[in-house]
């Protein structure tokens, strides 16, 4: 596979960073999207598709495409325009889409709306909370740790976020009212630096997890849309959402190797198993 060749592309309340690794040309080119997390953490996922074009970018408000506008939050409606950006900038006959996380809930909104512009998507763990019977505690969580994260900083909100996505099963109102996880216990600052700006706590944490889907539109969609969930998953809030949307698709989830971070390679600190992960992504995508 050939280095990254980065482009800029201007989108109104932000500019793009996105990276093209050229392939072979014998398959359809290849995107690879997250959200928050940016094109490094595709890294070592791309590197077992060398026979396709991968493009890899940084969602508005992440890394490299930091945002002109000001705006305190993104949406998933924004990522999705920018993600229609992308695929046309890079004017490729035919585009498979990996997303993960909230990349996944940002694709299947791209789906709903420009279903022509994607052959297959493969939609990771989307937090789609909204289909959750225990949504309204769920929201109530998200809303907690934005909160969080503005009156105290990033250590206390992280704490609270990494309690949250990893705990199994159904959120009750109970769970709010257990104490706050303290920040040193996962290696988080403890002082509050005065920064505003990361993308997960203050940009996407509500808009994400409470953006309601067009299921009637993802339904009749020609793409072809695969719902995919981790074998160590479990009943972490990702995987039930994930599984609540295939459902409401009328589908059965693929379960890919390990867990909500299984691509990775030690990107961001996280390894999964990303070569058996590769090969269920390759599986999925040659059907």
């Amino acid at each position: 596979m050939t280095e990254p060749k980065t482009h800029t592309l201007a989108a109104p309340g932000a500019v793009l960073h996105y990276d093209v690794r050229d392939g072979d040309g014998t398959k359809p080119a290849l995107l690879l999207v997250g959200s928050p997390m940016a094109a490094a953490g595709f890294t070592t996922l791309a590197g077992h598709f060398t026979d396709r074009a991968v493009i890899t970018y940084d969602p508005r408000g992440s890394e490299r495409s930091r945002r002109t506008d000001g705006a305190d939050e993104s949406t998933p409606d924004e990522h999705a325009d920018d993600l229609r950006r992308i695929i046309e900038a890079v004017g490729a006959s035919e585009v498979d889409l990996f997303a993960s996380s909230g990349g996944a809930v940002n694709a299947l909104a791209l789906v709903a709306r420009r279903p022509e512009l994607v052959r297959t998507l493969v939609a990771h763990e989307p937090p789609a909370t909204q289909e959750l019977p225990d949504r309204e505690a769920a929201l109530a969580v998200c809303e907690d740790i934005r909160r969080t994260y503005l009156d105290a900083g990033f250590g206390p909100a992280m704490a609270k976020f990494i309690a949250l996505v990893t705990h199994s099963g159904p959120v009750t109102e109970a769970y709010l009212e257990q104490p706050a996880p303290d920040p040193a216990a996962f290696g988080l600052p403890t002082e509050d630096d005065g920064t505003r700006d990361d993308p997960l706590l203050g940009q996407n944490i509500v808009t994400c997890n409470a953006y309601q889907h067009d299921f009637q539109a993802l339904s009749a969609a020609s793409t072809r849309i695969v719902v995919a969930v981790g074998a160590e998953s479990g009943e972490e809030l990702p995987a039930r959402a994930g599984r609540a949307v295939a459902t409401r698709l009328g589908i059965e989830p693929e379960v890919f190797p390990s867990h909500h971070g299984g691509f990775l390679g030690g990107e961001y600190g996280q390894t999964g198993e990303p070569e058996a992960f590769a090969a269920k992504l390759r599986e999925v995508l040659d059907v």
